[in-house]
């Protein structure tokens, strides 16, 4: 039986997502978050989130799933699929996040668009980078930031998620220390002597 760190944050890609894309995930997410960060598949696929009408695939669906198969030593979930996501509201998304929660997800289906230099494979890695990477600061409890350069502001467009940078501003940097700090100090009370 492996034994896996307690307060880890689990990738689980869905599919065929291979470690060209979810390393360079799990780097970042433990060097902004800080936390050791694990490639565990916990769904199998998401056919069940799968709306006909749409011809995509529901994201808050997903996230109830995913968070339901979290194991126990998972502090955080982030999912990372091929499939085009939508919410109602919107014709697609990029990824979606339980705000203070669990469970995020990610897609990669719409962030290779618009790439017009020789460079599609490092700029696509980056957007996918950058967007998991803003859904679990929503799990943080982090919201869409006005900077434009910040990693958490809300982008319409893959040009959008170009533009920003791979860093929080200096505001949303103190809200996810302060979020962080708060967890630890839970984890720890909780924690027998």
């Amino acid at each position: 039986m492996k034994i896996y760190p307690e307060h880890s944050i689990v990738i689980s890609p869905i599919g065929n997502v291979g470690t060209e894309i979810t390393e360079p995930v799990k780097k970042e997410i433990n060097r902004i978050f800080g936390f050791p960060a694990l490639i565990v598949p916990l769904l199998e696929d998401v056919d069940f989130a799968f709306d006909s009408g749409r011809n995509q695939h529901h994201s808050t669906s997903i996230l109830q799933h995913l968070e339901k198969s979290a194991p126990p030593f998972a502090i955080k979930v982030i999912a990372i699929t091929k499939v085009d996501l939508f919410i109602p509201i919107l014709t697609h998304v990029y990824g979606e996040a339980q705000l203070g929660g669990k469970a995020c997800v990610v897609s990669t289906y719409r962030l290779k668009d618009h790439i017009t230099t020789a460079h599609t494979d490092f700029i696509f890695k980056q957007r996918i980078v950058k967007e998991a990477v803003h859904e679990l600061g929503h799990t943080f409890n982090l919201r869409h930031c006005k900077e434009h350069v910040c990693i958490m502001h809300y982008c319409r467009t893959e040009l959008d998620v170009d533009r920003k940078s791979d860093q929080l501003c200096r505001y949303c940097k103190i809200l996810l220390d302060d979020e962080i700090t708060r967890f630890r100090k839970s984890a720890a009370e909780k924690k027998p002597c």
